[in-house]
């Protein structure tokens, strides 16, 4: 666990939100924290941009010059477009945005090559990228397999794109939920099945009493509120637990500021409207 604890405010014309980070898993590239003091609209837009506006470095063109595989050219050129690309969001800026207009140039587009003819499995680690800052995630993910006397050589182009235009350009997975408010009555209290039923550990029962020793962990599934009577459990519409799992292209935390500033760039631009 990672910064267990740590809260952070921010104030903005009277308006207060806490921060409270809960968890970070850098090899797992996860992040968990709570949001107190917000609203539902906020919190699924802050989803919703993580998810379809952040941009990341997907293989979008592929170039064959040798391919006797037996997979066609379309099928290794899906399987491509689908390995997660490490993105320097620095170096690189969206077609639509950048200097030479999408004609494609070293500030939009990055240049990967693959040559070889080796028996057995090929990998993405086996793809030479221009920019060793950018490269695939998972280096042992298996884009063909070449048998005796076959042979790939391929010029593939990434460049930056968002969620909202397809999946592979989408950096992670982001959900959030309520914080679970309890409530236990006198004939809860003494409800051994509760702290049995539930299937992620939320409830204890010691000396006949039952606690609720890890809130973080319930789902909202009911199985404790459909054994006992005299436990209910609701969601809080004030504070929120949102959950990111990268899918490796960036660092979760690195998600969510630069989902934050295309909110805030957004907002801006709809007050010049406005005006």
């Amino acid at each position: 666990m990672t910064a267990a604890g740590r809260k952070e405010e921010k104030e903005v014309g009277g308006y207060k939100m806490e921060i409270e980070s809960l968890e970070q898993d850098k090899e797992k590239g996860t992040l968990s924290f709570v949001i107190k003091d917000s609203n539902p609209v906020f919190v699924n837009t802050l989803r919703r941009m993580i998810v379809e506006e952040v941009p990341t470095l997907a293989i979008e063109d592929v170039e064959f010059r040798n391919n006797s595989s037996a997979l066609y050219d379309e099928v290794v050129a899906h399987r491509l477009g689908l390995i997660p690309i490490k993105t320097d969001l620095s170096s690189y800026d969206l077609p639509s945005e950048c200097s030479c207009k999408g004609k494609g140039c070293s500030k939009c587009t990055l240049k990967l090559t693959l040559d070889t003819g080796k028996l057995g499995n090929v990998y993405a680690k086996d793809m030479k990228s221009k920019d060793p800052k950018c490269t695939p995630v998972f280096p042992n993910s298996i884009i063909v397999k070449l048998l005796k006397g076959q042979k790939i050589e391929l010029e593939a182009t990434a460049v930056l794109g968002q969620g909202k235009e397809h999946a592979k350009w989408s950096p992670g997975l982001v959900t959030y939920k309520g914080y679970p408010i309890f409530e236990i009555e006198s004939k809860g209290e003494t409800c051994e099945e509760a702290s049995i039923k539930c299937p992620v550990d939320v409830y204890e029962f010691k000396r006949g009493k039952l606690t609720v020793a890890n809130p973080l962990n319930c789902h909202f599934c009911n199985a404790c509120t459909d054994a006992c009577e005299g436990i209910k459990i609701k969601q809080s519409k004030k504070d929120f637990i949102i959950n990111i799992e990268s899918w490796g292209q960036l660092d979760p935390r690195e998600m969510v500021k630069e989902a934050l500033k295309m909110l805030q760039s957004k907002a801006d631009e709809f007050e010049k409207l406005l005006k």
